[in-house]
């Protein structure tokens, strides 16, 4: 398991006190539905390992540009959504992890997929679930096997059904048992007594499998002010809730489209993430988890090291009323 010490840069302030923490919620919300607990995510997980060499993914209009480094290296500042790798931030908390995943056009492996977010991975999705989920996540979860996972893959691009029918095969044949199944009823205390602890959601027409979950909803304001991402959320939790189902709420920020967003071209994602995220914690602590018309349950975001994002989410479980699983 990785040791490394947390990136350099203000604004980071979360230790590992929450490397347990599912262990730690009381009796009580042991028997809870996981869609009704209070659960840290992190947007984009996999944005710590752009590639700025890669051809562009998105936005379709810079595709074209591709070639001019001076556009990669701005899609580039503004597409890094992390800074700590999954192990990492498995250790920080974080149970809750976002995947888009794309083929490269002509790429003349049939099968080969790579995550990405504005451009490709470094890394191709197999390679990665192999050498991280598999062998660093796995001996990670074996070493906590109280903390339950869902992992989140979406925003398929380029892959045609047999792409699919390939990646659901591979990650059903690569966690196999531990896997949360669509029929189950998942609260911490049946992913103990049954080892099954990790949860895919695949978000695809393609995805019958039924080890793989449809898609978790995914509310998030679209804009760069604070305040409006507030207003959405708020807005979403009124009437977009789903009924005994998992979602989540972004915190994550977006630039303006068109000219709107070269006023913020000097700055970086990071940066504009660590001015909001404070006004955007204010937001969550005044949330709750539980079975309402209003309640939160996964809470995601960019740069999940950054503040008290962490600890924020978690310490919402204790808002919980005693109830039955629900």
């Amino acid at each position: 398991m990785m040791t490394e010490s947390g990136p350099p840069g203000g604004g980071t302030t979360e230790g590992n006190d929450n490397l347990d923490w599912m262990s730690k919620l009381p009796s009580r919300l042991q028997r809870v539905s996981l869609w009704n607990l209070a659960i840290p995510g992190s947007h984009d997980t996999m944005g710590y390992d752009l590639d700025m060499e890669s051809d562009v993914v998105d936005p379709e209009s810079l595709i074209p540009l591709s070639k001019l480094h001076c556009v990669r290296a701005l899609i580039h500042k503004w597409a890094t959504t992390q800074e700590l790798n999954i192990c990492q931030q498995l250790d920080a908390g974080i149970r809750f992890f976002d995947m888009r995943v794309a083929r490269k056009p002509d790429d003349p492996d049939p099968t080969r997929t790579f995550f990405y977010h504005g451009l490709y991975t470094h890394s191709d999705v197999e390679s990665v679930f192999v050498q991280t989920v598999l062998s660093t996540v796995s001996d990670w979860a074996a070493a906590h096997p109280t903390e339950v996972l869902v992992l989140a893959l979406s925003h398929f691009r380029g892959m045609e059904d047999p792409h699919h029918q390939h990646l659901i095969h591979f990650i059903a044949q690569l966690f196999g048992a531990k896997l949360v199944l669509v029929a189950d009823q998942p609260t911490l205390r049946f992913c103990w007594d049954s080892g099954r602890h990790i949860l895919v959601s695949y978000d695809h027409r393609a995805n019958n499998n039924l080890q793989m979950w449809r898609r978790i909803p995914y509310f998030y304001g679209n804009t760069i002010v604070p305040s409006e991402v507030v207003t959405v959320l708020d807005e979403k939790l009124r009437t977009e809730t789903p009924i005994n189902y998992f979602f989540v709420c972004g915190l994550n920020l977006t630039l303006p489209d068109g000219l709107g967003a070269l006023k913020y071209l000097s700055k970086t994602l990071r940066s504009v993430t660590l001015e909001g995220l404070p006004s955007l914690l204010d937001w969550v602590n005044r949330q709750h988890p539980g079975p309402s018309n209003d309640h939160i349950n996964i809470i995601a975001s960019d740069f999940v090291n950054l503040l008290d994002f962490v600890s924020t989410v978690v310490q919402l479980n204790g808002k919980m009323p005693a109830l039955q699983n629900k």
